[in-house]
């Protein structure tokens, strides 16, 4: 049987109609294309799972979602991640849309609203011509004329899929939405959390300046205490109190600060780096520990590798007191964010 004739089959059967796709193919041809669609289907949906757990992770370090755990399933490739909360969601939403529309057709609507609207067409092109103008410096009456050409073509797919909003084109869009606020929300609020915490710290060389010269009037104890904190520039918030609020300070003070570094294992004669922020005889050392990102961290070990010669005295590491910083975050009276934004 000719294609035409299965396509005049189709028009003359009703019951044929369900299945259109596959009637198009001869008999003898029908189960490999059924083999064919499995797997592309099967590729598809292990390219969604990679790109979810890949923008999760994106997000994740540029401040747009809060830190997740995120493991590392290949020494040779640092993009092979699996992220087990994003594994959850994602059954939870396949599960949720496959419930609610209950058939491919009425999926379709969905599908292709978030195809032309959300996904491939109208944002890439607009990040396109944003990194052209931003990152290359192409000229704006060029960004102009090409996103203009474009942006018409890609609209026009959008505007014929509005008229699926009403037969269920609207999840992608509600989706899109939620997902933009709850992201550029909680980038806010931590650039205003940092932000903040920057100013309650304090720059780290002007505070041991100051208890090197008793403008801060402190009790040295004996013992050692390792502070950990994100990195040199600041003091710990957890040393700052003990200093300023009950006037002590260790013999030994270890300010520590773990890094990540895009290997799979960092060597041991690499591991950390040793500072002695400006001075060499007061006892107040910083150090940073760098980790491949499949090494888990490893403090104590860490910090038995130090040279005693370098840290200004020996460490007694299995009498040491470890303090970690702990922010505890309230409503302020600054109008820094929309009242719903501050959970109002």
């Amino acid at each position: 049987m000719s294609y035409l004739g299965q396509g005049a089959e189709i028009l003359t059967d009703p019951h044929n109609i369900s299945s259109p796709f596959f009637l198009l193919t001869p008999a003898w041809g029908r189960l490999p294309m059924v083999l064919l669609a499995t797997a592309a289907t099967v590729i598809a949906s292990q390219a969604v799972i990679t790109g979810a757990y890949s923008v999760t992770s994106q997000a994740a370090q540029l401040g747009y979602l809060p830190r997740l755990r995120i493991a590392h399933t290949s020494e040779s490739t640092i993009g092979q991640i699996h992220v087990p909360w994003i594994n959850w969601l994602l059954m939870v939403s396949v599960l949720t849309l496959v419930f609610a529309f209950r058939s491919s057709t009425a999926l379709a609507f969905a599908f292709g609203m978030a195809v032309t609207g959300t996904i491939t067409i109208t944002i890439t092109t607009l990040l396109f011509f944003y990194v052209a103008r931003a990152k290359w410096g192409t000229p704006v009456w060029l960004v102009g004329i090409g996103a203009a050409v474009l942006l018409f073509v890609d609209l026009l797919f959008v505007a014929a899929n509005m008229t699926k909003l009403v037969h269920g084109a609207w999840p992608p869009l509600l989706i899109g939405v939620t997902a933009f606020t709850v992201m550029t929300t909680w980038q806010r609020g931590r650039e205003l959390v940092t932000a903040e915490r920057a100013r309650l710290e304090g720059p780290l060389p002007e505070f041991v300046d100051d208890l090197r010269s008793g403008r801060v009037p402190t009790l040295r104890i004996p013992g050692t205490a390792v502070f950990l904190n994100r990195g040199k520039l600041t003091a710990p918030l957890a040393m700052r109190a003990n200093v300023e609020h009950n006037h002590v300070r260790h013999d030994q003070v270890v300010i520590l600060s773990l890094e990540t570094q895009p290997v799979p294992r960092v060597p041991a004669d690499q591991r950390v780096v040793i500072d002695d922020l400006g001075y060499s005889d007061d006892g107040i050392i910083h150090v940073t520990a760098r980790f491949g990102y499949m090494e888990t961290p490893d403090v104590p070990g860490t910090l038995a590798l130090l040279d005693p010669s370098r840290t200004e005295g020996p460490l007694h590491l299995d009498q040491a007191s470890y303090f970690l910083s702990k922010i505890d975050l309230r409503r302020g009276r600054s109008p820094t964010m929309a009242p719903w934004q501050n959970g109002c």
